[in-house]
């Protein structure tokens, strides 16, 4: 799928909740161990869905991962905890901060194949920093889209939902969850509350 190089890249796995994303990413991770690449995995802290250290999916696959901060100077700690991998995964990259950018440009020109995964929008629709930015940046981009749980049509947006009704639009861009709190909807049926 991707070319074999001697420098580095960055690939960004991105969509709604529900796409697929990270069920991507384990794949990409078993198929560079089959190649006999050493991978490093990392999470933000924030998110703790499949356990502390566990990147999970929702179809039920897992990796044992890194804990990291997701803001400021602790972002860095996943350069600091690599010992010669040749590939470096972080889940979640929508939780953490501006700084990951760098954090992954810098692994991308050591030689590093740095794999991204993160939803791309906001529950509002509006672009989900930091993802837009590393999605310019990369070499690689996969969109992926779940199915409107409303009308069937591919979903890219995600839906949050408050005791079973759209989300105020002023309600907190992070709110860590799953199907109790979130669907995907296509653009159609994606609503939010404004009154």
């Amino acid at each position: 799928m991707h070319a074999i190089t001697k420098s580095g890249w960055i690939e960004v796995v991105t969509g709604s909740m529900f796409s697929g994303k990270t069920e991507e990413l384990l794949r990409r991770l078993r198929r560079a161990e089959i190649a006999g690449q050493e991978v490093a995995v990392f999470k933000p802290e924030i998110d703790d869905r499949y356990g502390k250290t566990t990147v999970g999916s929702h179809a039920g696959g897992s990796w044992e991962a890194s804990v990291v901060p997701a803001e400021g100077e602790g972002i860095w700690e996943i350069t600091d905890e690599l010992n010669g991998e040749d590939v470096v995964a972080i889940d979640e990259a929508n939780f953490f901060s501006y700084e990951l950018v760098d954090v992954c440009e810098q692994l991308a020109a050591s030689g590093k194949r740095v794999i991204v995964s993160g939803t791309d929008q906001t529950f509002r629709a509006e672009p989900f920093e930091p993802l837009p930015q590393l999605m310019a940046l990369a070499e690689y981009v996969d969109k992926l889209q779940a199915i409107c749980t409303v009308c069937g049509e591919p979903a890219s947006r995600n839906q949050r939902l408050v005791d079973g009704e759209p989300a105020h639009a002023d309600g907190p861009t992070i709110v860590v969850g799953a199907d109790e709190s979130y669907e995907a909807r296509c653009r159609n049926c994606h609503t939010l509350r404004r009154d």
